[in-house]
């Protein structure tokens, strides 16, 4: 494995600012950062390489080692990176979501339009049989954006399976785990565990810190599992099945569109931990009948600005690809 100096672990750490900056958002996948950045092959095989056989390398050559072996240096500085990105940008995205929620969610409507156009690209050729498997993807998400949770977004088990079944999207190009928490319903849990985790943190509280804390741990477990589990899974679908793969997850974010609609209307309501009503189901309503200001205008301008933000990542990839060539 190529030694890095520290200016290149300095660069790394940046890498994973940006691809947590990626995953945090609806529509960007950390994924795709990592492949504009170079450095998405070195990820996946430094992730598919490590396993148990780590403790037996540490138990017969040393921790040293086995540290080298496994490269987990480079997994341990890109990955404070990721999570410090998480942290920071929890509480702003937390705090948008609470004052400005149409705003937002036009932005990641915009976001995912334009993933799907990015996604849909990629696929190589349309018969009968991928607009079928488009059709029932897209069916099965929109059906899944109805129905109600089998659990509270805020029980542990289901922080568990939401990590489990996220961290699969997050190092897929141009799929976002945060897509994949929308459609679980879990996204504003997830930022509001990571936003009461950073206020404890850093305003000393220790006695609200073990609450975030465990759910953090609970999403972190789910989300090893799962990496481990399907990242075989995953590499093989892509290597026989990529086609066919690729459309069914483009059925999946049309279908899922429903979620991010920002003007909704409640129709029931459920209680949090701390006590409070929240919405549990909603449905899609037009802006036009949504009862408090519909802030179209600029609901539309921040639509357009997340739909262009796909692209210019896009752009940027291509002019890399290029430049490597």
């Amino acid at each position: 494995m190529e030694q890095k100096n520290p200016f290149q672990h300095l660069f790394l750490f940046l890498k994973g600012i940006a691809m947590g900056a990626a995953d945090v958002v609806p529509g960007v996948s950390g994924g795709t950062i990592a492949f504009i950045s170079g450095i998405y092959e070195e990820l996946v095989n430094t992730i598919h390489n490590l396993n148990f056989s780590f403790f037996k390398t540490w138990k017969e050559s040393g921790i040293k080692k086995a540290w080298v072996s496994y490269n987990l240096k480079f997994l341990t500085v890109l990955l404070s990176g990721v999570l410090i990105s998480f942290i920071s940008l929890a509480k702003l995205i937390g705090w948008l979501l609470e004052n400005h929620s149409i705003l937002v969610w036009s932005f990641f409507f915009g976001l995912i339009i334009a993933s799907i156009i990015y996604v849909g690209k990629e696929v190589k050729f349309w018969n009968l049989k991928n607009i079928l498997a488009l059709l029932i993807a897209a069916l099965c998400s929109y059906f899944i954006t109805l129905a109600e949770p089998l659990a509270s977004p805020e029980s542990n088990w289901y922080i568990l399976f939401s990590g489990f079944i996220a961290i699969i999207a997050m190092i897929l190009p141009g799929i976002s785990g945060s897509f994949i928490l929308l459609l679980l319903g879990s996204y504003e849990v997830i930022i509001n565990t990571l936003n009461d985790f950073s206020s404890a943190l850093f305003s000393g509280a220790w006695e609200l810190l073990l609450e975030p804390l465990i759910k953090i741990l609970l999403f972190i477990a789910g989300a090893i599992v799962g990496i481990k589990i399907f990242s075989g899974v995953l590499n093989w679908l892509f290597k026989n099945y990529k086609n066919t793969t690729l459309v069914i997850l483009t059925g999946f974010m049309i279908g899922a569109l429903n979620k991010v609609w920002p003007w909704k209307e409640i129709v029931s309501w459920r209680t949090d931990t701390k006590g409070e009503q929240v919405a549990l189901l909603e449905k899609s309503i037009s802006p036009f009948d949504y009862p408090a200001d519909s802030q179209l205008f600029f609901a539309i301008l921040c639509a357009i600005i997340g739909f262009l933000l796909i692209f210019l990542i896009e752009y940027i990839a291509l002019k890399k690809s290029v430049n490597y060539d």
